[in-house]
């Protein structure tokens, strides 16, 4: 099989995004195909090994729950490159998604569960037995189709060679955990600058508290060992064939402390890896 045969399996749980990637993938000019019978996979593996077609040199395959772990199975191994897309949305956001749409989930057509909450659970622990760190995690439950297709692009350009790379993403507690988080970093406990009047109505992208934030003492001696980690732990990664790994870094609000320690950490890494930083509760700031 010719090396660029390149497949993106796309899974995750039902209503977190599946068939919005699936079409920005279309618009990036991979062939889609959704929910293959699990039956025909061997077929499909056969039909990329004796196809010229360019057609096939880039798919976006799509499954459930139930045929992920077959799909993995099959294609992985293969002279294949495979990489999982898993999109993930919190428990309340799914929710309150079938509701809105009144969509019936698929574990409750197939009556493999009685309720949505009961469905919910149950895919999410089918998907649990074949968590794998090298897949790419999107979870949309904060994200805009915006950013969401800005994200598939990042990931999975046809223009670029697979690579790992580092997302930085600075978060609020108050407003809930990012879900697809490699490593999560709390740093409330540093200086917050929120309590110095003069500071509170700016954010951690202003100088006056970048500088308040990164050089207190408190700061210092953590970014020292913190570094001392990451440095390592980043070069491990790459070496294990990881292509994604994302950095959370929460502090109360998610506008000083989070946002100044997610830009420190991007200048950091900019220059070593593929890297994107993202602000995601950093309010839009109007000074007077």
């Amino acid at each position: 099989m010719p090396e660029n045969k390149k497949v993106i399996l796309v899974s995750g749980m039902s209503g977190a995004g599946k068939s919005t990637a699936m079409r920005m993938l279309e618009d990036m000019g991979y062939h889609i195909i959704d929910n293959l019978p699990v039956q025909m996979v061997q077929g499909f593996v056969q039909i990329l090994e004796e196809s010229t077609d360019p057609r096939y040199n880039y798919i976006a395959l799509a499954t459930s729950a139930q045929d992920f772990p077959l799909f993995l199975k099959y294609l992985v191994g293969q002279n294949i490159s495979v990489r999982v897309l898993f999109l993930d949305a919190s428990d309340q956001t799914l929710l309150h998604r079938y509701k809105s749409t009144r969509r019936m989930h698929p574990l409750l057509l197939s009556n493999t569960a009685n309720t949505l909450e009961e469905a919910i659970t149950v895919e999410r622990q089918m998907f649990a037995k074949n968590a794998n760190n090298s897949f790419i995690t999107i979870d949309s439950s904060f994200t805009s189709e915006k950013e969401f297709r800005k994200k598939i692009e990042q990931y999975f350009s046809r223009t670029s060679v697979p690579a790992f790379s580092l997302s930085f993403v600075s978060f609020g507690y108050k407003y809930g955990v990012p879900m697809d988080a490699d490593l999560m970093v709390d740093v409330r406990f540093l200086p917050n600058p929120y309590w110095v009047e003069e500071l509170r109505k700016y954010s951690g992208d202003d100088p006056q508290v970048y500088d308040f934030v990164i050089n207190k003492p408190e700061t210092k001696e953590f970014l020292d060992k913190f570094l001392n980690f990451t440095d390592y732990a980043f070069r491990q990664y790459a070496a294990e064939g990881k292509n994604h790994f994302t950095v959370a870094v929460g502090c109360t609000g998610g506008q000083h402390r989070s946002v100044a320690i997610t830009n420190y950490l991007y200048d950091v890494y900019k220059t070593q890896y593929n890297c994107y930083k993202e602000h995601r509760d950093r309010k839009e700031w109007v000074h007077e």
